[in-house]
């Protein structure tokens, strides 16, 4: 309003409402402000609090499912699978998952993920909660390591996790037998630990089996502990009788190690982790010292060894020394014939050197020989006819020596007691082949015939003797028998010449009790002989 209209105002005396615009934001924009505010901040906390985004290949993707497979690890849920896909080559399935923040400094390359499933394995069961809340993928961190976002699941669940608290050990047997990965591992018939993994070794000559001791068991693990294969029934045959040892009925069906320390053994400092020890077949077997010096030897053998194996023992006055380790069948192109060249290792150390040894070793074994040792196959099983090479002094064979100059020295063998009992009917059947039997048969013909004919002779006689001789002989004992009956009454008690008899008989009595005094008395004077008894009695 200029001057001039407010003095005409002033000049008319009323006053009038002026309407001046304000300048201000409408309502209707706070909204969505507040919107945008809001929307920001989750976009900000989404970005902030978003976890890694992994990848996880796996061989199938049976029970998994987009968006709503969860992750998790000790029953926490830890992510979410996003999607699934095929991989370029279609031989894997790729699992995309959402891990949360927390996940972050637990991902490395030793991080393990797996398909948790109900499943029946090693002798026992687990994952049966999957069978309502449905199939999800375990985690375990693992040691640290580098930092990693693609893995590859396993196809079986772990047995031990990291945070399981115990240590691992390997296991060095020559095959892996029964053994697979879950089997229970004992100590005192009481479960203490599973094996884990196995794997061959590079140059194929042994298995690495892995296990681990659940705490506190490993810490009884030393190092000089013994493990050996408790898979299946150990039955053992002795003085004793028959003995069956097992640990339990689950290694019956599906195996297991079992381990303890020998009590003649120093226990020693506790094993570390991936320790590495021998597995040993049997429980027997770790009391079994072992030897380092080893001598091998060549033995040939002409009849069969039927029965006879690799890795049968070679025994020294019943104690075994040594075991077989090669057998050969061989032409002998000079003396046309087979040979069948045996070859065993010896360990000497198992010999026990007493006394002042005056000579070295390789002098004794020639002196040994010398003096009559030999081997020979010997019967080691009458049910199985395993055989074993048996070592013994024979000092009645002949004279031999050890044969130098091949890979291994020669000892000299001896034929089997069974060969040597067929050598010896051999050779009756021999001589009795060189017996003149058809002579022999035509000398006992004229023999018997000539024995006929003595036998008739030998009839006829006594057919004479029986007409001739027979009613002499008759007589003559019927007169024998008449002279022995009177003689019996000529000497009976109350007959006269009985009677006579027994008074010359009492006569007889009296004079020889008067020779008896007379031979007293001359014994005490015999000079009465020449001057008689009066004389005597004069003096």
């Amino acid at each position: 309003m200029n001057e001039q209209q407010m003095d005409e105002t002033a000049a008319s005396g009323s006053a009038r409402a002026v309407v001046k615009p304000k300048k201000s934001i409408s309502i209707v924009w706070i909204v969505p402000l507040v919107a945008l505010l809001i929307g920001g901040w989750l976009a900000y906390k989404a970005i902030t609090e978003k976890g890694p985004t992994i990848t996880i290949t796996f061989k199938s993707a049976e029970g998994l499912e987009a968006g709503k497979t969860k992750i998790k690890f000790k029953d926490v849920e830890v992510g979410q699978v996003e999607e699934i896909r095929l991989s370029p080559d279609l031989s894997q399935v790729v699992v995309t998952a959402q891990l949360t923040k927390d996940t972050k400094d637990y991902l490395s390359e030793n991080t393990r993920f797996w398909v948790v499933r109900a499943r029946v394995a090693g002798g026992g069961v687990s994952g049966l909660g999957t069978l309502f809340s449905g199939a999800y993928i375990g985690m375990d961190p693992g040691k640290p390591g580098k930092k990693a976002r693609s893995f590859k699941g396993l196809e079986m669940p772990p047995i031990v996790t990291t945070d399981l608290p115990g240590r691992h050990f390997m296991l060095k047997p020559e095959t892996r037998g029964s053994l697979d990965v879950g089997d229970p591992v004992y100590f005192r018939q009481i479960q203490v630990g599973q094996v884990v993994a196995y794997e061959m070794e590079k140059d194929g000559q042994a298995v690495d089996i892995k296990i681990f001791i659940h705490a506190p068991h490993h810490e009884r693990v030393c190092k000089t502990t013994r493990f050996w294969n408790a898979g299946g029934l150990d039955v053992s045959v002795d003085a004793g009788g028959i003995k069956v040892n097992t640990e339990s009925f689950v290694t019956i069906m599906i195996g297991g190690i079992a381990f303890e320390t020998p009590m003649d053994s120093e226990p020693g400092p506790a094993a570390q982790e991936n320790e590495i020890f021998r597995l040993y077949d049997r429980r027997e077997d770790i009391y079994k010292r072992t030897y380092v010096t080893k001598t091998r030897w060549l033995l040939h053998f002409q009849g069969s060894v039927g029965g006879l194996s690799v890795g049968a023992p070679v025994k020294f006055k019943g104690i075994k020394i040594g075991e077989v380790i090669d057998i050969k069948l061989e032409f002998d192109n000079d003396a046309v014939a087979f040979r069948i060249p045996v070859e065993i290792e010896i360990e000497p150390e198992r010999i026990a050197m007493t006394g002042k040894q005056t000579i070295d070793r390789k002098r004794g074994n020639e002196f040994l020989v010398e003096k009559g040792l030999r081997a020979q196959l010997k019967q080691g099983n009458l049910l199985t006819g395993q055989l074993y090479i048996d070592l013994d002094m024979y000092p009645h064979e002949p004279p031999r020596k050890i044969v130098y100059g091949g890979k291994y020295p020669e000892l000299p063998t001896i034929p089997t007691p069974i060969e040597e009992i067929t050598k010896g009917i051999t050779r009756i059947v021999d001589r009795l082949e060189k017996l003149p039997l058809e002579q022999i048969g035509n000398d006992l013909r004229d023999t018997l015939a000539h024995l006929n004919k003595s036998t008739e002779q030998l009839q006829k006689l006594m057919q004479n003797i029986d007409e001739k001789v027979a009613p002499a002989a008759t007589a003559t004992l019927e007169k024998t028998e008449t002279t022995l009956t009177k003689l019996d009454r000529l000497l009976d008690a109350e007959s006269p010449t009985g009677h006579e008899l027994k008074r010359a008989l009492a006569e007889l009595a009296d004079a020889a009790r008067n020779i008896s005094v007379l031979a007293d008395y001359l014994e005490r004077h015999p000079d009465s002989l020449v001057f008689g008894k009066e004389k005597h009695n004069e003096k």
